[in-house]
């Protein structure tokens, strides 16, 4: 009897948790690698390939964030901004849209000048 309760409250733990993981949303850094890294850089720094290919490729730094807000960074994932950077509407959901806006904030708040 006391195996099949300690059995059940793990039940319910593990219920627990898986819940409280999928209300947290999207994980913005693995968002992020998978559909920004390769243009943006593993810390928000582009690769010098990418810097020559695309001159006005965004680097996540403090100027960055003095510039935009969540907001702005939400608009251009869903719209794109020229001809450099593709929109990911309808690639991405909005909830993952919202997670990278966050995780590139969160990049730019750590970048050393």
């Amino acid at each position: 009897m006391r195996i099949r309760t300690m059995m059940i409250a793990l039940a319910f733990t593990s219920a627990a948790t898986a819940g409280r993981a999928f209300a947290q949303g999207a994980d913005g850094k693995a968002v992020y690698d998978e559909n920004c890294k390769k243009c943006h850089g593993v810390i928000g720094n582009p690769p010098k390939t990418m810097k020559e290919k695309y001159s006005k490729i965004a680097t996540f730094d403090a100027k960055f964030i003095e510039q935009r807000t969540d907001d702005s960074v939400k608009k251009i994932l869903n719209k794109g901004k020229g001809e450099d950077m593709k929109s990911f509407k309808g690639k991405l959901t909005d909830d993952e849209i919202e997670a990278v806006s966050k995780y590139v904030h969160e990049l730019a708040a750590k970048h050393k000048p």
